[in-house]
């Protein structure tokens, strides 16, 4: 008589719900279904189902359990899943996942580079990445991942799987995750999930009566009608409608021979029927246990203490048991139903289920418990000196079981500073913390301290700013038990930078005092050294005229001390930002910090650091000369070591070039996809500066509207009002906008208000018009003249090719102005030059410049306007085409009518003057015909075509109409 159901009894809406979802999956429209329930309620056999339905419809199925020991194992399910496919050889070539591969080898040992570390330790980064496998997979028919006991999931893998949930809609992609009912980061996340509507929450509840009758039919091969009323009231009383207590109490009642099989199939009770609760499954497990024998009792007790899943060769260790009593008593838990191996690691082993291992620890008493979990914790220590992986957490769980509180704290510490290490930030946090709560009494101060500093570090990587107090009087307490000065000062650092993070720059720059002060005069570069970098950003990040010189000497002791003391990270950090700061002064000397910088990072091997180098280096050559080939060049670099954030943002800044260049439809492409990545990824910083180049974008077009869209989107991220991105959005949005629509007036006005904005707050975007656009506009107003040229020139900002253009226009209409009209003209001849990547800043130079060149009577306004004219037309920037076709007219120069197929007219003789009609006049006479003939073809009169036909004449100085035929047949020809 067997006792398991065949079937899933009273599940038809979930599995009909599983049916639904992996339809939508092979179809393309992925989604994900959390199935939630308590213990034994059925949640691992309905994921079974949806995997079986999988296969019959030809999906690519995979698998991934957190265990019991998922709180401590960074991304376990992911890594058990894909080692799956790699098992089977269904994992498919990893080139076609590009920079992506090097980030999945967080989760696939295999692909991991050891040579490349990674550069990034984002679980989103990590997110996208398992997405792209995962429709690289299911490509063909679609895939489903199930994920099993996330309650016990790990801060990270949530993360990763938040990012998955909100993304599989429009993939081949099906997600089902099987969690506990209880409170836990991975129900919220469900029921978030649930609300915002990217997936769906089921909740298994219990069986009601009749249902539990049709399960021990099923469990018994008998039809209901077969069992008996008592056997169905007596299980469904006792079960609670749990599925998995009904078949434990069942197997417990047929082993005990209280259930029997009548010849006519039905089913007996006999002796009455003897269950309890709500202990029924503690005591149907101990009876199991009690059958195999004190010593596979004690064994398998053992076991409970480590947990639900145990790895035999520690058993065997922590008893000193023989091999054959070891086996013996495995294979009679897996008679019992009681144990199982843990596919696919070797070695270990689980029990069926988590309410099995707790049954097992109710019958001893903590003392044996703490005993227990100390030999465990010793014949692991034996077994993997200096415990590697996971082996360090689960030894700190036992100690901390044992009562051995500060062995405990430690490797919790150890842990946490390796999971600190590999990026794992959220389960630093979580370790770290465990680490200081149980070392509070621990003498050693110095390495509390040292924890508490890794702690402050991991804190800020993931945001988590509270308890900014509590951890300022830890450190207080650290003092007043006599820790070493230097370190109580490094850890008020970490504070400064903790608080710097969170914005709470004045309470940073306490911090940072209070450093000062006990490190005294007498302290040493060390010491030193990352007090003032720390400083430097401070004061970066201060609303104040004198930033940056008081920012650069910070940064610049720093750099100095740090290299000294050999502090390579540090003096990275420092040389970057000087870099930064220098652009404006001395582009060269910014090159050569950034150049600098590169150097220490490629002595240390601080590969992150050599590529942010790098990038700022190229960033810099950008700025000197407009050539994106150094900068691309960085970017696939960053994609090279999966710094796939990095990337996006030089993707920013290329966009950007390519906005001044007037490449808009790819520079549109790229905004797009930087933005689809970091509103997915939720990147505020990076959106705003993504969203400010939209604006610059649309403005270089004249497109108000979009224009204002994407200002106010940067503003509900908390972007444009934020001091650095003022000047960039008027200077190089809102201030070319207006100058397109012909508002000269509101083009001074927003330029100021970038003016204003830099004064107050001086910026590092040196593109956005203090010493470019902002001069031409003051020297065309009179309010600029040579006096201002000359402090422009002065800088280095002034040389940067996007600025230099304007500055060779301000200079021509100065010495215009001035009589000197020859080298006005060699002005205009360098401004020319410098703008040939820059097209409509060129033309719209041009314009700008006519006006003045005409009242000086210098150069060759009327070329320049024409030009301007004919470009701004093609580009369909009306308002600009419009004023120069009108200042044309007022000049009492011929102005070509713009008609629908002006754009056939050749451009030299649109230069001319020559209309669409004109043209259509032009083109007839080379064959001689008469005004009649050529006014029947067009549809005109003749006396117009006369008209036109004399216009001609004027335009192309030819002396009668035989001359004008013959111009038009050589013009035509050529």
């Amino acid at each position: 008589m067997q006792t398991r159901a065949s079937n899933l009894v009273g599940r038809d809406g979930e599995i009909d719900h599983l049916h639904h979802l992996l339809t939508a999956t092979r179809e393309g429209h992925g989604g994900t279904s959390f199935l939630v329930g308590e213990p034994g309620i059925g949640k691992s056999r309905l994921s079974a189902v949806a995997t079986t339905i999988a296969l019959d419809t030809g999906m690519l199925t995979l698998r991934g359990r957190v265990g019991a020991l998922g709180t401590l194992v960074p991304f376990r399910p992911f890594t058990e899943a894909f080692l799956s496919l790699i098992r089977r050889g269904e994992m498919p070539p990893p080139e076609g996942l590009g920079a992506y591969r090097q980030v999945l080898g967080r989760v696939i040992p295999d692909w991991s580079d050891t040579a490349a570390p990674q550069a990034t330790g984002s679980p989103v980064i990590l997110g996208e990445a398992v997405l792209r496998l995962l429709e690289l997979v299911g490509r063909e028919n679609g895939c489903l991942l199930v994920l099993e006991d996330l309650h016990s999931a790990d801060p990270e893998t949530l993360a990763v799987l938040e990012y998955l949930v909100d993304s599989v809609g429009d993939s081949p992609v099906a997600l089902v995750a099987t969690l506990r009912s209880e409170e836990c980061a991975a129900r919220e996340l469900a029921q978030i999930a649930a609300q915002r509507g990217t997936a769906d929450l089921v909740e298994l509840h219990p069986l009601d009566r009749d249902q539990v009758g049709q399960l021990i039919g099923d469990c018994l091969e008998a039809a209901p009608s077969d069992v008996p009323d008592v056997l169905v009231d007596r299980l469904w009383q006792d079960s609670a409608g749990v599925p998995l207590v009904v078949e434990e109490l069942l197997q417990e009642a047929t082993r005990s021979g209280q259930l029997v099989s009548a010849p006519n199939g039905s089913i007996e009770v006999v002796e009455g029927l003897r269950t309890a609760v709500p202990g029924s499954i503690v005591r149907s497990v101990t009876s199991r246990i009690e059958k195999l024998g004190p010593e596979s009792r004690d064994l398998l007790v053992l076991a409970a203490v480590i947990g639900h899943r145990f790895p035999l060769s520690v058993v065997r260790r922590a008893t000193d048991t023989d091999e054959r009593l070891l086996l013996a008593t495995l294979r009679a838990g897996l008679a019992a139903q009681l144990v199982g191996p843990d596919e696919p690691v070797p070695d270990w082993y689980a029990f069926r289920h988590p309410l099995t291992a707790e049954a097992l620890l109710a019958g001893i008493t903590p003392t044996e418990r703490g005993l227990l979990a100390r030999r465990c914790a010793d014949a692991i220590e034996e077994l993997h000196p200096g415990l590697p992986g996971e082996w360090c957490t689960m030894v700190a769980e036992l100690a901390e079981t044992g009562g051995d509180l500060l062995r405990a704290g430690r490797l919790f510490a150890s842990a946490g500073q390796r999971s600190f290490d590999t990026g794992s930030m959220e389960s630093a946090v979580k370790l770290l913390e465990r680490a200081t709560t149980l070392l509070e009494s621990d003498p050693d101060t110095g390495h509390r301290a040292d924890i508490l500093g890794s702690l402050l570090i991991a804190l800020s990587e993931t945001g988590q700013f509270e308890n900014s107090a509590a951890h300022a009087a830890t450190i207080e307490q650290m003092a007043y038990r006599n820790l070493d000065s230097r370190k109580v000062a490094s850890l008020y650092v970490q504070l400064a930078n903790f608080e710097h993070m969170a914005g709470r720059w004045a309470a940073a720059l306490t911090h940072v005092a209070t450093a000062r002060s006990l490190l005294g005069s007498d302290a040493g570069d060390a010491d030193f050294a990352p007090v003032d970098a720390i400083a430097a950003h401070l004061e970066l990040a201060r609303t104040s005229p004198g930033r940056i010189k008081s920012a650069t000497a910070l940064a610049s002791r720093a750099a100095e001390a740090a290299e000294r003391a050999d502090l390579p990270a540090v003096a990275c950090d420092a040389l970057q930002l000087l870099g930064i700061l220098s652009r404006e002064k001395d582009l060269d000397q910014s090159i050569e910090y950034f150049h600098r910088a590169r150097q220490v990072a490629e002595l240390n091997n601080l590969t992150f650091q050599r590529v942010c180098s790098h990038i700022f280096q190229a960033g810099s050559i950008l700025l000197a000369t407009g050539s994106l080939v150094e900068l691309e060049r960085a970017r696939q670099q960053a994609m090279g070591i999966g710094a796939i954030s990095l990337a996006y943002e030089v993707d920013g800044t290329i966009a950007q070039a390519l906005v001044m260049r007037s490449e808009h439809e790819r520079a549109g492409r790229l905004i797009d996809e930087c933005l689809d990545f970091t509103r997915r990824v939720r990147i505020g910083r990076s959106a705003t500066y993504f969203l400010a180049t939209k604006a610059m974008l649309e403005a270089h077009q004249g497109h108000r509207a979009a224009m204002e869209a994407a200002l106010t989107e940067a503003s509900s991220w908390g972007g444009e009002r934020a001091s650095y991105e003022l000047p960039y959005s008027y200077g190089l949005a809102r201030t070319f906008c207006a100058l397109l629509e012909e508002n000269r007036e509101l083009a001074e006005s927003e330029m100021a208000q970038a003016l204003a904005y830099d004064a107050q707050n001086p910026t590092t975007f040196h593109t956005s018009g203090k010493n470019g656009l902002g001069l031409l506009l003051g020297v065309l107003s009179g309010r600029n003249g040579w006096e201002h040229l000359k402090v422009v020139n002065a800088t280095s900002a002034s040389r940067m090719r996007w600025n230099k253009q304007f500055v060779h226009l301000s200079h021509a209409i100065l010495l215009g102005r001035s009589g000197q009209g020859d080298e006005a003209a060699e002005q205009i001849a360098e401004a020319l030059t410098t703008s040939e990547i820059y097209p409509m800043a060129r033309h719209l130079g041009l314009r700008l410049v006519a006006e003045a060149a005409w009242t000086d009577g210098w150069g060759t306004p009327v070329d320049w306007l024409r030009q301007a004219e004919n470009w701004f037309h093609q580009a369909e920037i009306s308002p600009v085409a419009s004023a120069c076709r009108s200042q044309l007219r007022q000049w009492g120069e011929t102005v070509p009518q713009r008609r629908s197929g002006s754009e056939q007219v050749p451009a030299d003789l649109r230069k001319l003057g020559i209309t669409t009609r004109e043209y259509e006049v032009c083109l007839l006479l080379v064959d001689r015909i008469g005004n009649k003939s050529i006014a029947s073809r067009l549809h005109i009169s003749p006396r117009t075509v006369e008209k036109h036909v004399a216009s001609l004449m004027t335009k192309t100085r030819q002396p009668d109409r035989e001359a004008l035929s013959s111009f038009a047949r050589t013009v035509l020809q050529d």
